[in-house]
């Protein structure tokens, strides 16, 4: 605890503007609405305070967790010790005269995609529900309906592990399936990135915005906390229909629950814990494993 006082007011004296938390429920910043308390929560509003934080930290020996929207995880019910640092106030997005756009890392996806459709650009409407922010998305190669970020991310700045801004450039990310060069260094932090678009009309893009997101309506449950597809895709299989096939639709573990509408999805139906999440992700995996001898493997980070 005397390293989180002498963070605390590190951080108060470098940057009096930050806020900051003490033992801050996780479930209010996690998609799956699971996750006991943070020690520390820091939300960072420029880079520069972004910057400091992570120098801050670092410099002391706290450990941190790097967040955006909390879009693709699941957090210990005993919550996590050390700090977590949430991007979510670094969320500018501006487009450019040359068919690029902006975003920092705590813009949220869908508000990038409604950016470029209002300036007639194309290219990352397949980002518009994806419950996730730029920085998460860059990390992982987030992608749906036959797009993904390696294929609109022109270039990424970031911090290294001294705080030093690099920037990277094309085949420089990495990319390949949920996966970037960041995953092999956990310890850089995504700053912004520019996306390289196309133009387009922006009432098309519209309908096509509209059509996508009419096809997730009708086919997740958007209605219930997720982390959306909680297993990646298994070579030669759909992840869903294996769940489905092994007869898993509906399967329960307390206030967990493998949805009724897709069975890739795992839900929290009312009151989860990471522990029925963790026992019914278990239960999946080894249905389908004795099933159809596939090894599902989780897409959603596990934070213990």
């Amino acid at each position: 605890m005397d390293h989180i006082n002498e963070c605390i007011a590190a951080l108060r004296e470098a940057a009096p503007e930050i806020d900051i938390l003490l033992n801050e429920p996780m479930r209010r910043h996690t998609t799956f609405a699971i996750g006991g308390p943070a020690d520390l929560f820091v939300q960072p509003k420029t880079r520069r305070e972004l910057a400091e934080t992570l120098h801050v930290f670092r410099d002391r020996g706290v450990p941190f967790l790097l967040l955006g929207n909390g879009s693709n995880m699941l957090v210990a019910d005993a919550g996590i010790r050390g700090a977590v640092v949430c991007t979510s106030e670094l969320d500018d997005v501006r487009v450019g005269d040359d068919g690029t756009l902006v975003a920092e890392a705590g813009a949220l996806l869908g508000r990038v995609a409604r950016r470029a459709q209002r300036a007639g650009l194309t290219g990352v409407e397949f980002a518009g529900g994806i419950p996730g922010s730029l920085g998460g998305a860059v990390f992982m190669n987030a992608g749906a309906y036959d797009g993904q970020m390696a294929g609109v991310v022109e270039k990424t700045e970031y911090l290294d592990e001294n705080g030093a801004l690099h920037t990277l450039t094309g085949d420089e990310h990495g990319f390949g399936y949920r996966r970037s060069v960041f995953r092999n260094h956990p310890d850089w932090t995504v700053v912004r990135s520019t996306l390289r678009l196309q133009p387009g009309d922006p009432a098309a893009i519209l309908d096509y915005m509209n059509d996508l997101a009419q096809r997730r309506r009708e086919k997740q449950p958007l209605n219930f906390p997720s982390a959306g597809s909680t297993f990646k895709r298994p070579e030669g299989h759909f992840a869903g229909k294996l769940i489905e096939d092994a007869g898993l639709k509906g399967a329960s573990v307390g206030g967990a629950q493998v949805s009724e509408k897709h069975a890739g999805f795992l839900i929290n139906r009312g009151g989860a814990t990471c522990d029925d999440m963790l026992r019914l992700i278990e239960l999946v995996q080894q249905r389908v494993k004795e099933k159809f001898g596939v090894q599902l493997e989780c897409e959603v980070r596990i934070i213990r």
